[in-house]
């Protein structure tokens, strides 16, 4: 599916916008087009996909083990049926070059896509972090596909063990500001959680701060607001949250005999046929 090209335009420039509000854009990321249509029916302003629930919504564990065709398509119905812009997670970039990928984000961007979620991660089998300059080839590349493609940039050097606390604060912004000078529109960071080092990182950049609030007890958006981040993402947190729910309903049923947990809340088959009037 292709979409035409003004609309994908307006939806890049709005999600832009997005980023430069008095609040921060908040993304409780989807995995599926039905996920993806309950978040815009309860009031998002943009959606952006977890690549780790899609991974498991597809039958495999996270971590760019799903064939990339299944993403692509999974990400096709996404953007056919939302009304807002979407923001697709590609990992590190499903390619072993910066040319393959640099063709996933041109199929992206064909689909209607306004941006991507890409990161630095660690090499395979270890916990040790990827060179910056793999991430920083592959953000310049995507960039010259399309000047206002929204490139996010994460670093995932919060999730690498750390003697030193200042050292892994001043990789991060090492790193952020590399991908930065490589053509990336915002800087994700999750795994940094605390106020004072969200506000220190958010001082020292120009490009909006993305959060991570997928966790029990992550603070409130104010409180992210307040501390200079401009973007937070949910991240696999609602399906994991979803799936926690059918694993209690399941559990009800066999052990119990019982559904009530089932009933709490569910969604009408009408209302869920509505998500999708374009379609009969």
């Amino acid at each position: 599916m292709t979409m035409r090209a003004s609309d994908a335009q307006q939806k890049t420039e709005t999600f832009h916008r997005l980023h430069e509000g008095p609040a921060p854009l908040v993304l409780v990321n989807a995995w599926d087009a039905a996920s993806a249509r309950i978040v815009e029916r309860a009031g998002a302003r943009a959606i952006g996909t977890t690549s780790a629930g899609m991974a498991w919504s597809l039958g495999y564990a996270d971590g760019e083990r799903m064939p990339v065709d299944e993403l692509l398509a999974a990400c096709a119905r996404i953007c056919r049926v939302a009304s807002v812009p979407v923001s697709v997670d590609i990992e590190s970039g499903f390619g072993d070059s910066a040319q393959a990928v640099r063709e996933v984000a041109a199929e992206l961007i064909g689909m209607g896509a306004a941006g991507i979620n890409i990161e630095d991660g660690t090499l395979p089998g270890t916990r040790e972090l990827a060179s910056p300059e793999v991430l920083r080839e592959r953000i310049a590349a995507i960039r010259g596909l399309d000047a206002r493609f929204f490139i996010n940039a994460r670093t995932d050097v919060y999730f690498v063990p750390w003697e030193d606390p200042v050292a892994c604060f001043e990789e991060a912004l090492r790193r952020a500001k590399l991908y930065a000078a490589a053509g990336a529109d915002g800087i994700f960071v999750p795994g940094m959680s605390s106020p004072e080092e969200i506000a220190r990182l958010s001082g020292a950049l120009e490009l909006p701060l993305n959060v991570y609030a997928g966790y029990a007890g992550a603070p409130s958006a104010d409180a992210f607001a307040r501390a200079g981040a401009r973007r937070i993402s949910l991240g696999c947190g609602p399906l994991q949250s979803a799936l926690g729910l059918v694993n209690r309903i399941a559990a009800e049923a066999f052990d119990q005999g019982r559904f009530g947990t089932m009933g709490e809340g569910m969604l009408s088959v009408g209302e869920l046929n509505a998500l999708f009037p374009a379609t009969a």
